[in-house]
């Protein structure tokens, strides 16, 4: 039996992973953090309850966490200026003796060319420097690269998780490509596998490793795109960017990201949603999203989704 907080468990990605803990084992206690008021109690399920903290109180922050041995972070880094919560919540673990954590991670090795995702980097300097003369706090950093059900925009293929398209629009047959980067790399995980390696993540034996990437499928973008024209059964206009240009700050394509995701405001949309294509093809050429496979090499009885197949039961032709 574990005792595992979650901190930010309001959030999709969390509730995936909630969801993957509770039908993992019936003998856990899961603990989720809220902010906000508790939520109610009577349809919950065996084992899961909530607790209002509050992340600027590191007294009864130690105390919530008193007898937690692993807590997983989820903490929305747009709304955490400086980093504060996050830290606050690293520190308060390490008072009150858990043993392992995971900061708020999930998704790429890094944060180069995506500034709304610095803060990784903060944490993960952090984390560093708190362990610096010895170990007081065990900890992982889960990386699954791009969770690959963003590939079925604008169906949705999970539980919690909102359909938001990328640089590869399957359903209107068309891409956005760097020139002169077709054999980039990049890691497709479903957020169902990521979740369900992280529930066995937490009881596992052994130590964590400090990068704990997860790596579903790892494909280039070339392949991905051939992949993409059997799905869809014909071509796709693929558009080309130069990288000197989005370096530049400058898309230059008939199209960009439509869905955006909860936790930007409708005044930041616009200018988010031509950031964030941005970032993503830009890092994907640097190589931000080849996430590494420790989690598959401690678990290799897991059996990944595979990219062709996942995207084979998405139903194209519905309206």
């Amino acid at each position: 039996m574990v005792r595992i907080a979650i901190a930010g468990g309001s959030g999709e990605v969390a509730r995936e992973v909630i969801d993957a803990l509770v039908a993992a084992s019936d003998n856990d206690d899961i603990i989720i953090f809220s902010q906000n008021d508790m939520h109610s109690q009577s349809n919950n399920p065996h084992g899961l309850s909530w607790r209002k903290v509050d992340y600027n109180d590191s007294n009864s922050l130690v105390q919530a966490l008193r007898d937690i041995h692993t807590v997983l972070s989820f903490i929305q880094l747009l709304h955490d200026p400086e980093n504060k919560s996050q830290k606050n919540l690293i520190d308060a673990a390490i008072l009150a003796g858990v043993k392992r954590f995971a900061p708020s991670e999930w998704g790429s090795r890094g944060a180069a060319a995506m500034p709304w995702w610095a803060g990784k980097d903060d944490i993960k300097e952090y984390l560093k420097q708190v362990n610096t003369n010895k170990k007081v706090l065990e900890y992982t950093l889960f990386q699954p690269g791009l969770f690959m059900n963003y590939l079925a925009t604008p169906f949705k293929t999970s539980s919690h998780l909102t359909p938001l398209n990328t640089f590869i629009d399957l359903k209107n047959q068309r891409a956005v490509m760097v020139d002169g980067y077709s054999n980039a790399a990049l890691v497709l995980t479903t957020v169902q596998d990521m979740a369900a390696v992280v529930a066995r993540a937490v009881h596992f034996e052994g130590q964590w490793p400090v990068v704990g990437g997860i790596r579903g499928n790892r494909v280039t973008i070339s392949q991905l795109l051939e992949i993409g024209k059997r799905v869809r059964d014909g071509s796709f206009t693929v558009e080309t960017v130069k990288l000197h240009d989005l370096e530049a700050g400058r898309l230059n394509t008939s199209w960009t990201l439509e869905a955006r995701h909860h936790s930007v405001s409708t005044q930041q949309e616009t200018e988010m949603l031509k950031s964030v294509l941005v970032g993503v093809l830009v890092s994907t050429v640097k190589g931000g999203w080849d996430v590494s496979d420790e989690w598959n090499q401690l678990l290799p009885d897991y059996k990944f989704s595979g990219v062709e197949e996942f995207l084979e039961d998405v139903p194209w032709d519905a309206n």
